[in-house]
């Protein structure tokens, strides 16, 4: 059953004449990867700080874990706060202190652990965000994507009950951007802290968001998963979610899910609806495993190889795209099961025979005295036109079996 950590109930906010929060109702559950999307200016930020604790609402109440924060008291209230930590936008980073002594201050001000406690934690989360060789410099030192990275460690380090992230991967490119994210997905599911990040990165984020919400005007219009959006008939749907969505996804190079449903659609409408269509889905398997042995980064550099591979592959006769953190699914409308069957085949082992030498070269992935693998899995299913994709892709998903295995 999922518990109910944070709760707004009829939440207003006014500042003088203006109302940037409108009879807000909402809830946050524990353990979970909770994100809220709207546009610059609707009041996203004011609703992080209510979250925290460090503004009240004019009208309404908030609770924590079924407590009013507006009945606790100092010592309650510094508890209640002391669960949060937070990343913020513009890194907030301290230019005299070193990337080591800047992850390490929240442990120096609010622990009293040792010196070598604090060095030997600090050291095992640079390595975490692959800054070991700039630990010892300093913010100016290195990029605007190391001091990214440097914030979210430091939010990270004194393992938080609650972590608030807004824009984590603001200026990021492709491989970058989902390395965060997956590590922020690695890190949650290990630690069991609970997200709650502000992001315009669609539909990046949506993959490790248990829970979206969506600020509109001043009001929560939508909360729920990211299956439910598409049922959403509000304008706010086409003005921002999916105008930033784009046409193709950005790692992978496949279609986004706007151009794979427009496309995936035309072809249907030229079949009959007992006809059959094929489903593929791949998956990198155990990849918060990867993550941990590989680093996330070259993790997503392997994700990123293996839907270029897939689209080589399969873009000919098939449509395909990004479906989880890890899943790619292509559908083939013009194939029969026994052609799909063995276009996999040669797929499997063109990526087993090809794949190693090439993901050195991509992702340096080649250290075969470590004894542990990564893998590729595929799944195939067959059904008839009329049947729904997701439903075809969760059936093709459920068959899968090991195609490819490297080592890590």
């Amino acid at each position: 059953m999922e518990d109910v950590l944070i709760e707004f109930r009829d939440v207003t906010k006014r500042f003088g004449n203006r109302t940037i929060l409108d009879s807000v109702n909402f809830s946050i559950y524990d353990n979970q990867v909770t994100t809220i999307i709207g546009k610059s200016g609707t009041g996203k930020s004011v609703l992080l700080k209510h979250i925290m604790g460090l503004l009240e609402p004019t009208e309404g109440t908030i609770l924590f874990q079924g407590k009013p924060t507006d009945q606790m008291d100092r010592k309650e209230l510094d508890e209640f706060r002391s669960k949060f930590s937070y990343c913020f936008q513009n890194n907030a980073l301290f230019d005299s202190l070193t990337v080591f002594d800047n992850i390490a201050l929240p442990l120096r001000q609010t622990t009293k652990l040792d010196k070598k406690e604090i060095e030997k934690r600090v050291m095992e989360k640079v390595e975490q965000v692959e800054l070991s060789e700039v630990h010892d410099k300093y913010p100016s030192e290195i990029s605007g994507g190391m001091q990214k990275r440097v914030a979210l460690a430091r939010a990270l380090i004194t393992d938080p009950h609650i972590v608030l992230f807004d824009e984590p991967t603001t200026g990021q490119d492709p491989v970058r951007k989902n390395a965060i994210l997956g590590m922020i997905a690695q890190n949650q599911k290990k630690f069991g802290f609970t997200t709650i990040m502000i992001s315009h990165e669609i539909p990046d984020v949506f993959f490790i968001s248990d829970r979206i919400l969506i600020l509109y005007d001043g009001d929560i219009i939508f909360q729920g998963s990211y299956k439910e959006l598409d049922n959403l008939d509000h304008p706010m749907v086409d003005e921002f979610v999916k105008s930033l969505e784009g046409f193709q996804d950005e790692l992978t190079g496949l279609h986004s899910k706007k151009s794979f449903e427009s496309a995936y659609e035309k072809r249907l409408d030229e079949k009959e609806p007992h006809e059959k269509v094929i489903a593929i889905v791949f998956s990198l398997d155990d990849i918060d495993d990867m993550n941990e042995k590989l680093g996330p980064t070259k993790t997503q550099e392997v994700l990123q190889y293996l839907g270029e591979k897939v689209n080589k592959h399969f873009g000919n006769v098939g449509i395909s795209i990004r479906i989880g953190r890890n899943q790619i699914a292509t559908m083939l409308t013009e194939t029969d099961s026994q052609t799909a069957g063995q276009m996999l085949e040669d797929f499997a082992k063109d990526i087993q025979e090809k794949g190693l030498s090439e993901l050195e070269a991509v992702a340096n992935t080649g250290d075969t005295s470590k004894p542990s693998t990564f893998s590729i899995s595929a799944g195939l299913t067959e059904g008839d036109a009329t049947e729904d994709m997701d439903a075809l892709s969760k059936r093709a998903g459920s068959s899968q079996k090991a195609i490819a295995a490297f080592p890590m």
